[in-house]
């Protein structure tokens, strides 16, 4: 369902069959297998020791892979993870889930710092995506009903909302100075947004 860069040398796979994988890229194997107890659906990695995975039984999980496979800490939230977004500064998660919301944890506190929820906003799937802009002023995610939602982080409310696509909007992605947004829906369209 994912996988990330761990270091220069490895990256980690979340799966469906409920592991997550740490594969050395110069060997081409498996270093490390971890049972996760839960569908993983999306996971960022910190430090190059540390892994944070979303899962369908609506928990994140904290992994240090130096140690045993017990992860070090976990979060519930309300709804089955789709995805987590990692914050430039690495202090905040965004995590999108099926309660159709969206939480910002601090990583910090290690706990919910703020939910942003919209009136007509729906999560369209399992493996939405949901992002931070690169100033960290904005999170946006696609709907179910094809729409984009630009929401205002630190107002706790929506900003926006664009429309341009006719099936669910399952990912975007901020240009990394911020000047534009692509989004995807499953009706394999692509839209480049420049003025909004």
């Amino acid at each position: 369902m994912t996988a990330k860069f761990l270091s220069e040398n490895r990256v980690v796979s979340g799966s469906h069959d409920r592991t997550l994988k740490v594969w050395d890229l110069h060997s081409k194997s498996c270093m490390k297998t971890i049972f996760a107890g839960s569908s993983c659906n999306d996971l960022v990695t910190l430090q190059g020791t540390t892994i944070i995975s979303g899962h369908f039984d609506k928990r994140v999980r904290f992994w240090d892979v130096r140690g045993a496979d017990s992860s070090t800490n976990e979060i519930l939230l309300q709804g089955r993870l789709t995805s987590l977004c990692l914050a430039p500064d690495k202090t905040q998660l965004l995590c999108c889930t099926r309660d159709d919301c969206l939480k910002i944890i601090d990583l910090r506190m290690n706990q919910v710092a703020c939910t942003l929820v919209a009136d007509g906003f729906k999560v369209g799937c399992d493996w939405s995506r949901a992002v931070f802009s690169p100033d960290l002023e904005y999170a946006a995610a696609g709907s179910a009903d094809g729409s984009i939602y630009i929401w205002n982080i630190a107002k706790a409310r929506t900003e926006k909302v664009l429309k341009n696509h006719s099936h669910a909007a399952l990912a975007c992605s901020w240009n990394p100075i911020g000047s534009s947004l692509v989004s995807c829906e499953k009706g394999k369209k692509v839209v480049l947004w420049s003025d909004y």
